[in-house]
């Protein structure tokens, strides 16, 4: 099994089958939260509905086309992090990420999403990491920001989220930024 130690309490671990109970539990006692920002949150019902998204990302990984990673904080399931998709080609990705309730504000997010940029452009070696988020989701839109990503413009209505369509704000982080304004 995989796990990356960020440090004394946050690590990512790569998901397994017997970890979708705990997953889903998460996901369950922040359902309120999480589905003011992910339209999948309604969809997600039971624990298969969770296994299936393992099994699933465990495809994307053998596949080497990314992979999701449970956030674990203290030992506790905190959240999701990880590749939309790898493009080889483009030598691109995207990146998505959330967190349970009980979880925020802590800078969990942070260094998770700090690790998976290192990792990107370090260890994968590619060129462009992409993170959208939705135009009013606030806390979610200063991760990118704090990294030095640029806006690079506004996909309109790119979701439907609770009974209407969101805007996204599509993000950006060249390599090159990456070396040259943080490490």
């Amino acid at each position: 099994m995989f796990k990356h130690i960020i440090n004394d309490d946050i690590e990512l671990k790569l998901p397994n089958e017997l970890d979708a109970e705990e997953l889903y539990k998460l996901i369950d006692n922040s359902r309120e939260h999480l589905s003011r920002w992910l339209p999948w949150i309604k969809a997600t019902n039971s624990i298969d509905t969770i296994a299936s998204f393992i099994k699933g990302s465990q495809e994307q990984y053998v596949s080497n086309l990314g992979f999701k990673a449970i956030i674990m904080y203290k030992g506790s399931f905190a959240g999701l992090i990880g590749y939309h998709s790898i493009d080889w080609n483009r030598k691109s990705t995207s990146i998505g990420y959330w967190l349970g309730e009980e979880f925020q504000g802590k800078g969990i997010m942070t260094k998770a999403l700090e690790t998976l940029i290192q990792y990107t452009f370090n260890t994968l070696k590619l060129n462009k990491i992409e993170i959208q988020v939705a135009e009013e989701n606030y806390k979610s839109k200063a991760l990118p920001k704090k990294f030095g990503f640029k806006e690079e413009g506004i996909i309109r209505d790119a979701e439907w989220l609770n009974g209407k369509y969101v805007n996204h704000i599509l993000f950006g982080l060249l390599k090159s930024e990456w070396k040259v304004s943080n490490h």
